[in-house]
């Protein structure tokens, strides 16, 4: 099985972290309920509760746009209204429709990064 990783980051815009937190636990249930090839998706706050980091695996690129197209709105209403200064790094070899669906996020908030080695080959 091909995985392809992902760790996104974004801020918390100051006096939205009610809904902020609300938001997330959207994502996470739409996640739970429709994703089949999400293997992670943990939402993590950072002690002052301004930043927060998503760690997130899926069974291939074709997990990761299965997934974007079932929380696309719910991220949406998350970016639009609660956080801000979105990043994502993506670990392992995108699929071309991948890196299609990464043009349409802003010049420079996607970074990939391909394996070069570790403990498994």
């Amino acid at each position: 099985m091909e995985r392809l990783e992902v760790s996104a980051r974004m801020t918390v815009r100051e006096g939205k972290l009610g809904g902020f937190r609300r938001q997330a636990a959207e994502c996470i249930k739409q996640t739970k309920e429709k994703d089949t090839k999400t293997l992670r998706y943990d939402w993590f706050l950072s002690n002052d509760e301004t930043e927060c980091e998503i760690r997130e695996a899926y069974r291939g690129s074709k997990g990761l746009v299965e997934h974007r197209m079932h929380v696309g709105d719910a991220l949406e209403k998350l970016f639009s209204e609660f956080a801000e200064d979105h990043m994502v790094r993506v670990y392992g070899k995108p699929s071309p429709e991948l890196l299609e669906m990464a043009k349409r996020m802003p010049e420079g908030s996607v970074r990939w990064y391909s394996f070069l080695q570790g403990l498994e080959s």
